[in-house]
């Protein structure tokens, strides 16, 4: 009996030491391109333009997602629907405290949390931080050999952006600018 016991207790310390050697390593990649173009929304239309990754990296464990975080220079937002002539307006309209705030809060940070694990398609949970203001955030995001896409919906009024919303004012008509704008990433690794 004490031989049995014995046996048995071997191979479960043999096994927990085998385990430990098979694990599947975690790979943190770096993005080495990356282009972000969000597009805002108002009764009378839309507008669009990008904006510039500083830095980015998905966690990957063996070829499964697993997690990653990135920062985007908020001083880099530029309006691509308008002619160059006119945009300079609405870019420094955008960056002041009525919008980003951009003097004050240059970075906008998306940590993600957790990664739903499909065929290179995953559902994803983040932490978008905008403005200094942090709230969860869900996606898709598609990966393909050295790239991945991505397409966000956001709530500005989330992030006490709340110039003409029709949920905080009374009376905007045509003048009301949607509370909900779009990002698309896509991303090269």
């Amino acid at each position: 009996m004490k031989i049995k016991i014995i046996s048995n207790g071997l191979i479960l310390v043999l096994l927990i030491v085998l385990s430990s050697f098979t694990s599947i390593p975690k790979e943190e990649v770096t993005v080495t391109e990356g282009e972000v173009i969000w597009k805002g929304y108002k009764v009378t239309g839309h507008h669009e333009g990008t904006l510039s990754l500083k830095e980015g990296t998905l966690i990957f464990e063996g070829d499964k997602l697993i997690g990653g975080n990135f920062s985007i220079d908020m001083t880099t937002l530029v309006v691509t629907d308008l002619p160059v002539e006119r945009r300079g307006r609405l870019e420094g309209h955008l960056k002041s405290d009525d919008f980003f705030s951009v003097e004050n809060h240059p970075t906008a940070r998306l940590n993600i949390t957790s990664v739903e694990n499909g065929e290179n398609n995953y559902s994803v949970d983040a932490d978008l931080t905008i403005k200094g203001i942090t709230n969860n955030v869900k996606f898709k995001m598609s990966i393909s050999e050295n790239s991945a896409k991505a397409d966000l919906v956001v709530d500005r009024t989330k992030y006490d952006i709340k110039f003409r919303s029709a949920s905080f004012f009374e009376g905007l008509k045509d003048k009301a600018i949607s509370d909900e704008f779009e990002i698309s990433v896509s991303l090269k690794f």
